[in-house]
């Protein structure tokens, strides 16, 4: 069971680098920005769907492995996936309308939506840095 817990923190570290590095960057450059924002849209609510997946299902075979050594990483998975359903749910929402309100003209929208941006972001780089804790350190 931890072999598998351990694998699901591996893939969620790969989909947290392969998104911002790879999938983002390629949307940016390859479609004109209202379609790019289109598509990013999309993608968020699934890439988030699946680091909650992942990362709660880490958690429960790192805390059903009874192995205290691995309690650690079961409480970082579970922030990781609790977190991530607060972004998704609550913040992410509030980043849309602001950058709608921000795209028709609205100053203070766009200073909203900069502000929620660099949150989510700043989470999402803290859940990698956790997530990197439990497997490299």
């Amino acid at each position: 069971m931890l072999e598998f817990a351990n694998a699901l923190v591996l893939m969620l570290l790969g989909a947290m680098l392969f998104f911002p590095s790879v999938v983002a960057p390629v949307v940016f450059n390859s479609l004109p920005e209202a379609q790019a924002g289109v598509f990013l849209r999309s993608m968020f609510p699934r890439y988030y769907g699946f680091m909650i997946t992942l990362s709660l299902i880490a958690a429960l075979l790192f805390l059903v492995a009874n192995d205290e050594s691995v309690y650690q990483a079961a409480i970082v998975c579970l922030f990781v996936g609790v977190s991530t359903l607060w972004v998704r749910q609550w913040l992410l929402p509030r980043i849309n309308a602001a950058r709608d309100e921000q795209l028709a003209g609205n100053v203070e929208a766009g200073r909203r939506f900069d502000r929620d941006h660099k949150l989510s972001v700043g989470i999402n780089m803290l859940q990698l840095v956790l997530l990197a804790g439990i497997q490299f350190v």
